[in-house]
């Protein structure tokens, strides 16, 4: 771990690292001016997301590095629990 992601989760406590692992799907979509990312990792259940400006690299398959806040979003009425990424990083 590099000392970026060290003070990230000495500064912010409700963070969360996680270091290789694989990414089993990827979708993106646009959402007005932002692409909406989700991303799924192996032996998870909880969908990771994030946005940016433009479209990113593929990640299925691939094995990252991930900082991420637990969140809940409302979904047709329903909480569901999702990752609210901040950092993702490809090996």
């Amino acid at each position: 771990m590099n000392k970026a992601v060290k003070k990230m989760l000495a500064t912010h406590e409700h963070l969360v690292h996680s270091e290789g692992v694989t990414v089993v799907s990827h979708m993106q979509r646009e959402k007005a001016e932002w692409v909406q990312h989700t991303v799924m990792i192996e032996n998870c259940d909880v969908p990771f997301k994030f946005r940016r400006v433009k479209k990113y690299k593929n990640l299925q398959g691939q094995k990252i590095n991930v900082i991420y806040y637990p969140e809940t979003e409302t979904v047709a009425g329903f909480e569901i629990e999702i990752m609210q990424v901040v950092r993702i990083k490809r090996f």
